[in-house]
């Protein structure tokens, strides 16, 4: 590991919740593509799996900022148990609903159950915040994080995919609800680098989505979550159609491993420039990367196209947690960071659900134009907000009267 990298493990317990916060995260690339590969198996229907992956990512973008909203009040452990606990309930559920051959509203019931699973991203990055603030290191751990992500959705497709086509297909999002509950209880179990709770007199002014630049962020990668959740949904048909379908984990795998490589490299960079630059330009190489999967006619050349497409990724990702640390007052971090998940995640749900229909009526190729279309509509938001990205939040505190040294430098 690189010295940045490797310094950043100097600080007590950074090693243990951080890899608690791998465990707790695998959910994020294996519980959606799961009940999409555990839903075609069963029924054959990619509309009804892109629909319920869709109330997946709804059911988190409605439910997700109010949980962390509530871990900015009260705390993590407090807070992520229970919640983790229903969440994994809705997931039995709709495993048994699904192999009963229940009715399709027992179904959509499970799935938006399993929304209340929390954003074990954003609570690992308030932990290094809390132990970095103000200084180059947060910038190399957010970097390190986004590379966690990567290495997630590199491993997650390949497991969950590979055993609900070789072994049962319930199997990958199974082993998704045993990775959420192991991660989240390691998680909280380590108090020590817990960030400290703001009582609720510190959330003046409402929620944090009230910020500006906020907004752009959010709405911005609404359509980006639509990549996501098209690219998804139209490869495993795109697999499947060739009789390869197995293989569709792979080719994912390779449009994580892209975003993977260049989060590493990003992470070790330091930029003088201003981030909203950086960031506009991430957005508009990631809609620009689809484009060419409009155009590739078998796996192989689609692996590489996703590969390549994956480059722009995780630094358009370290880069927005930078923006977000700037728009959004301290004791709303958390929820903040909650909120562009919620906002990929209502963009994933609108990019697998269309994706689904596009598939349905015309076949994997022609789904492939979702994303595209959702590229371009990302570079359309971006520029539309980006002098909102100039004007920092005001007020970093984010309370009323002075805080203490020590609050000062914990994140909600």
């Amino acid at each position: 590991m690189p010295s940045p990298y490797r310094a950043l493990f100097a600080a007590p317990g950074s090693k243990g919740f951080s890899a608690a916060g791998f465990v707790g995260r695998m959910p994020l690339s294996m519980m959606g593509i799961g009940v999409v590969t555990m839903i075609s198996q069963l029924s054959g229907r990619y509309g009804l799996a892109g629909a319920l992956s869709a109330t997946i990512a709804l059911s988190a973008a409605a439910i997700g900022p109010q949980v962390s909203r509530l871990v900015d009040q009260h705390g993590q452990r407090r807070v992520l148990r229970p919640a983790t606990l229903l969440a994994l309930a809705a997931a039995a559920g709709l495993l048994l609903a699904a192999h009963l051959g229940w009715p399709d509203w027992v179904l959509f019931g499970c799935a938006a159950g399993i929304g209340a699973v929390p954003s074990l991203g954003a609570m690992v990055r308030a932990r290094w915040a809390a132990l970095y603030r103000g200084t180059p290191q947060l910038h190399t751990a957010y970097s390190f994080e986004s590379v966690v992500d990567e290495v997630c959705f590199i491993i997650g497709p390949i497991l969950s995919i590979g055993l609900s086509t070789t072994w049962f297909p319930e199997a990958g999002p199974l082993l998704a609800g045993g990775f959420l509950a192991a991660g989240v209880f390691w998680l909280t179990a380590q108090r020590a680098t817990e960030p400290e709770p703001h009582p609720r007199g510190h959330h003046t002014g409402g929620s944090a989505l009230r910020a500006p630049g906020l907004q752009v962020l959010v709405a911005t990668f609404v359509a980006t979550g639509a990549v996501f959740g098209a690219v998804d949904v139209v490869t495993v048909a795109f697999a499947d159609e060739r009789g390869h379908k197995g293989a569709s984990s792979v080719v994912l795998a390779l449009y994580a491993a892209g975003s993977c490589l260049a989060g590493a490299v990003f992470g070790l960079l330091r930029f003088a420039g201003r981030p909203e630059r950086r960031w506009l330009l991430g957005i508009c190489a990631m809609a620009v990367s689809m484009i060419p999967l409009l155009l590739v006619g078998n796996l192989p050349l689609l692996a590489v196209a996703l590969f390549v497409a994956g480059l722009s990724i995780a630094p358009t990702m370290i880069t927005t947690m930078s923006l977000i640390e700037k728009h959004v007052p301290r004791a709303k971090l958390t929820e903040g960071m909650t909120w562009v998940s919620t906002g990929l995640a209502v963009g994933v749900a609108l990019g697998s659900s269309v994706a689904g229909l596009v598939i349905d009526a015309a076949g994997a190729r022609a789904g492939y134009g979702v994303p595209a279309a959702s590229g371009a509509v990302a570079v359309t938001v971006g520029f539309l907000g980006y002098r909102r990205l100039s004007r920092p939040v005001t007020g970093r505190g984010g309370t009323v009267g002075q805080h203490s040294e020590r609050e000062e430098r914990h994140v909600a």
